[in-house]
């Protein structure tokens, strides 16, 4: 049965009642008294849910039940639950409470774990909207592949976290289920398009969450959430089945990747494990064994640091931030190189927009599609202002070459990576911007150390990594003097995600830890 964010307190409220109703009074009264075992294990990483399932401490219904009472008591301030699926949660929790008692053995990786997913990935059975009045009644006959990947490693799926329509913003919300907000400032962005599910692993509505990432989408409301999430290398875990593309497609843009949302480094390598294959047509004869991290220790690595750039300042707090990093990183033995850069900020985003524009207009009506080209047409090839209809409009032989350049630039990537395991950089150039829903787009802006700055300027820094196709890493590192979240960004080599998220846990064991938002024990 498919729930709506609006009657989980129903849901929630229906299983309490009749648990009461079944329970002695007085055993009321002993269990009101004592905190039962495991109580919060909902808030727990990852990798100690799942090691309680395994050694049977607790039944994966008993962990459901802790995580709907969570998102009933919180969510409803929040908004990052889009649809909630209590009914069929139950009854996979229950299917794999009876497998390992029947087995001994667990279903897989995530067994009984329960988890939320973007709303831009198909799910079978359970609504899928993306966002979109168009798809309001859109219930999928069949999983995206990363479903069908969670579902055959045992995890429990939960319901949908919300996304701006068709996750074209980088803010979340949308006409069906309205404004995701920040869970440290109702008045900032949670970020977008995979608002909903860094919000909901920030507030303990989820451990572990799956977005995507194409400009940014994952790693900017991870960011502005404080959470973790990983763009893994480009190709390494399969993408059939997200909106958009328009539900039934096969292809999705060459630049989009799915990845983990957590919050710890420990908790997105588990899940990066279950992410990381081939896709169906390629797995009777591919398969993905990414390399260990490159080094043992944080001494041994060497670590490229761009603290800021002319194309896309950032402000005095990330400043000081990339500084405490730069600190930590030489205390710890570290190699630091802050003056070498792999490619030119302005040129590599400039190659980003063109690409992203490019792979955009795939689903572009026919009619729609003429229009962009008589007004491209209109407009002098070396305007700035054209840039955005003709990259979307270009002929293929253009395509080719700028594919090329492309090529040219991974390059130019892979011979700093020679010399340098990784490159750290300013996530964003602020924590979390004011929320600007009801702005429309033309008139957004951010704010930088009292400067007005384009809208888009958050994700600047985030597109880096996208045309090369590198994993890139983002993990608070720090707050703001009213409380927000900073972030910081680690980029690797191609197929070095291990060797980002090595780095992510060496930092974490020197950084502050971090400061949970008030939902996360409401």
């Amino acid at each position: 049965m498919i729930l709506r964010r609006t009657l989980i307190v129903a849901c929630t409220a229906v299983a309490a009642a009749a648990a009461m109703a079944t329970t002695p009074a007085a055993a009321r009264s002993r269990t009101a008294a004592a905190k039962p075992p495991h109580e919060d294990l909902h808030l727990a990483p990852a990798r100690e849910q799942l090691a309680a399932l395994r050694r049977r401490t607790v039944t994966s219904r008993a962990l459901l039940e802790q995580y709907l009472r969570h998102i009933d008591r919180a969510d409803p301030a929040l908004g990052a639950i889009a649809t909630l699926d209590a009914d069929d949660a139950r009854a996979a929790a229950d299917a794999a409470d009876r497998h390992i008692t029947a087995t001994g053995k667990p279903l897989g990786a995530l067994h009984g774990l329960p988890m939320t997913l973007k709303d831009a990935l198909e799910t079978e059975g359970l609504l899928t909207t993306c966002g979109s009045p168009d798809l309001a009644e859109h219930v999928p006959g069949q999983d995206a592949d990363t479903v069908a990947l969670l579902r055959a490693a045992g995890a429990v799926i939960v319901g949908k976290t919300n996304v701006p329509v068709m996750c074209q913003d980088i803010q979340t919300s949308n006409p069906l289920f309205g404004r995701t907000k920040n869970p440290y400032d109702d008045t900032r962005t949670a970020g977008g398009s995979s608002g909903g599910p860094a919000a909901a692993v920030a507030a303990g509505l989820s451990s572990l969450e799956v977005g995507s990432d194409l400009a940014g989408s994952l790693r900017l409301p991870a960011a502005y959430c404080g959470v973790y999430a990983l763009r893994p290398s480009g190709g390494i875990v399969p993408t059939r089945g997200h909106i958009p593309r328009p539900p039934g497609w096969l292809t999705s843009s060459d630049m989009l990747t799915i990845g983990p949302v957590a919050r710890d480094a420990e908790d997105l390598d588990l899940l990066l494990d279950v992410l990381a294959a081939p896709a169906p047509a390629d797995a009777a004869a591919w398969r993905i064994e990414l390399p260990a991290p490159g080094r043992g220790r944080l001494a041994d690595y060497r670590v490229g640091l761009w603290q800021d750039d002319p194309y896309c300042h950032v402000d005095e707090a990330t400043r000081r931030l990339l500084d405490q990093v730069a600190g930590l990183l030489r205390s710890g033995g570290a190699t630091v190189d802050g003056a070498s850069r792999p490619v030119r900020l302005a040129d590599s985003d400039r190659l980003f927009q063109r690409l992203m524009y490019a792979t955009a207009s795939a689903t572009a009506t026919d009619a729609g599609f003429a229009d962009d080209i008589a007004a491209a047409d209109k407009i002098p090839a070396d305007n700035p202002s054209g840039l955005f209809l003709h990259s979307r409009t270009m002929r293929h032989r253009d395509w080719l070459r700028v594919n090329e350049e492309r090529e040219q630039l991974r390059g130019r990537w892979a011979d700093y990576f020679a010399t340098h395991d990784v490159l750290i950089t300013p996530a964003t150039p602020t924590a979390a911007a004011l929320d600007q829903t009801d702005v429309p787009v033309p008139s957004r802006f951010i704010t930088v150390d009292g400067e007005k700055r384009s809208y888009f300027d958050q994700t600047a820094w985030l597109n880096l990594a996208g045309p090369a196709r590198l994993p890139a890493l983002v993990m608070p590192a720090g707050r703001t003097a009213d409380g927000l979240p900073l972030a910081i960004q680690i980029i690797g080599p191609y197929l070095a995600d291990r060797t980002v998220i090595d780095v992510a846990k060496h930092l974490a064991r020197r950084l502050p830890q971090p400061v949970r938002p008030p939902a996360f024990t409401a």
